[in-house]
């Protein structure tokens, strides 16, 4: 049950917008083995002067911040990482320019309908 935050600087997705949110899901699920129907993906493009960059990152750099339960391992993590690169290779976002940050937190510190997540079934296993 991730939360995903997506920044890049506007312009050079030209109407990709859905196929990056897809691609970022599809490395979550092969990452981190969270059940497809599970989403919560948002896409900020910002204008280019309101994102400073390293000066040998391309147009397409991209940061995705990962709000998530505690409890992957560390071989999860690498798996998604790994699958987040993959699947932006396919935008032609070279490596060095996918940036991917986890907050991590326990499953009490989340809400969905006024319930901790702590007390509800989540219908799969957050220890991968």
């Amino acid at each position: 049950m991730p939360s995903t935050r997506i920044e890049t600087r506007r312009g050079w997705l030209e109407g990709r917008q859905a196929e990056l949110l897809e691609a970022v899901q599809r490395a979550l699920v092969a990452g981190i083995r969270i059940p497809e129907h599970d989403r919560c993906i948002r896409l900020h493009e910002l204008p280019a002067e309101a994102m400073m960059v390293p000066s040998d990152r391309g147009p397409s750099y991209i940061v995705i911040e990962i709000s998530m339960f505690r409890g992957r391992s560390i071989e999860a993590k690498r798996r998604l990482y790994a699958e987040m690169v993959r699947e932006l290779a396919a935008f032609d976002i070279p490596a060095r320019d996918v940036k991917v940050l986890i907050h991590e937190s326990e499953r009490h510190d989340w809400s969905v309908g006024g319930v901790a997540l702590s007390d509800v079934e989540l219908g799969f296993v957050v220890e991968v």
